[in-house]
């Protein structure tokens, strides 16, 4: 199964974790909203797949490329 490694595109902090590992989810369901300057970027799932690693909390500050979870993908 490939996975995919999804990273936050900027520095701030993680503002809501919408899902937790083990969790199924579609292509393009959000899985962790990161604020950054009073803004709040979603992180979506790039294909439907499983949570195989989650790698932040609500609250945890993130730089920009910061690895947070890890989906596992059929296929």
């Amino acid at each position: 199964m490939p996975d995919y490694e999804l990273r936050s595109e900027v520095t701030g902090s993680v503002w809501k974790v919408l899902v937790q590992p083990g969790a199924t989810v579609a292509a393009e369901d959000p899985l962790v909203v990161v604020e950054s300057m009073k803004m709040e970027i979603p992180l979506l799932a790039p294909a439907a797949g499983e949570i195989f690693s989650l790698l932040v909390e609500e609250g945890d500050q993130v730089e920009e490329d910061q690895l947070l979870v890890v989906l596992r993908c059929p296929g």
